[in-house]
């Protein structure tokens, strides 16, 4: 059965029938936790609750961390780019940790943003360091990977697109929401990683929906041998798994991506922005926006996050 970690501005808390069962534990870290299993074993037993809606919750995934992502890596978002998911490598970016919000915190568009866009992925907390040159096989996983939590990356199209900055335009201030709980699993609940559906909705719209089995390119254990070849992973760091089709920036019609392919690369991004400008997928002011994760029979559950756009 998994146990779902909450955290608020002052303690760590276990989900349980009754309500949040406070941790007694001195980690202020999302790593440190990772190593009290025992304490979180005790909450997670324990008669003394409180309802889960009286508690405020922020990140479960504490900062200072990596935050590493997959780029491209669900194949009905690569055929909507116009690629084909065959021709796709493994490839990531970073984001900045101090883009990491609560999951019912505002996301909060800088002034000189204007295509603001989501992306519901399944993220993975490392539970262990994990140093350059680890060997990682498909049964170990559950060593490496103490649970999942929703996050949305939140982008800033018109920032990362024309410069392919990725860093700066997924990482201001809010644009990575965590949680609402960090679902600590088992060797044979990781198993069913394939079987979570990702679920994104704008003021009650469904824009994503997605079963990660037959759609992920690159699963959990092909990131992990990945990176464990050039970085270093820590306790409490998070790797984004990438989403699925239906954010609000979609590839051009063929012929007009091969007319914009012949123009120089400053009018290319002025006509494209110009036609992104009238997409009505874009957040705006006052959008609410609803994740979710989970299998379709309500077994491995990461909960829902919501949360409202404002605008700086």
């Amino acid at each position: 059965m998994t146990t779902s970690i909450l955290r608020t501005a002052d303690a760590w808390w276990v989900h349980t029938p009754t309500g949040a069962a406070r941790i007694s534990t001195t980690a202020t870290t999302t790593g440190d936790l990772l190593q009290d299993r025992e304490a979180i074993e005790w909450a997670s037993h324990s008669t003394e609750t409180v309802p889960v809606d009286s508690l405020t919750l922020i990140s479960p995934v504490t900062r200072p961390c990596r935050v590493v992502a997959q780029m491209t890596n669900f194949a009905s978002h690569v055929k909507d780019a116009g690629m084909d998911p065959a021709s796709i490598p493994l490839t990531f970016f970073r984001k900045s940790s101090a883009s990491i919000s609560g999951p019912f915190d505002d996301i909060v568009k800088p002034e000189h943003v204007k295509l603001l866009d989501y992306e519901v992925e399944i993220g993975l907390v490392i539970g262990r360091d994990i140093p350059v040159g680890t060997e990682i096989a498909e049964s170990q996983l559950s060593d490496y990977i103490a649970g999942l939590v929703v996050t949305n990356d939140v982008s800033a199209r018109d920032i990362q697109l024309p410069q392919t900055q990725f860093y700066e335009g997924k990482s201001y201030p809010t644009f990575t929401p965590v949680g609402p709980a960090l679902v600590l699993l088992d060797a044979d609940e990781l198993k069913r990683f394939t079987d979570l559906r990702l679920q994104l909705r704008v003021n009650g719209e469904i824009r994503q929906d997605m079963v990660v089995g037959g759609d992920m390119i690159y699963p959990p254990v092909q990131a992990l041998k990945s990176l464990a070849r050039f970085q270093d992973l820590a306790a409490g760091d998070l790797v984004m798994t990438g989403t699925p089709v239906g954010t609000a920036l979609s590839a051009p019609p063929k012929p007009i991506e091969v007319i914009g392919s012949l123009l120089p690369p400053a009018v290319k991004w002025k006509v494209f922005f110009k036609r992104q400008a009238k997409n009505t997928k874009y957040l705006k002011d006052g959008d609410s926006v609803e994740l979710r994760v989970a299998t379709d029979d309500g077994a491995i559950d990461l909960g829902v996050q919501r949360t409202t756009v404002r605008y700086a």
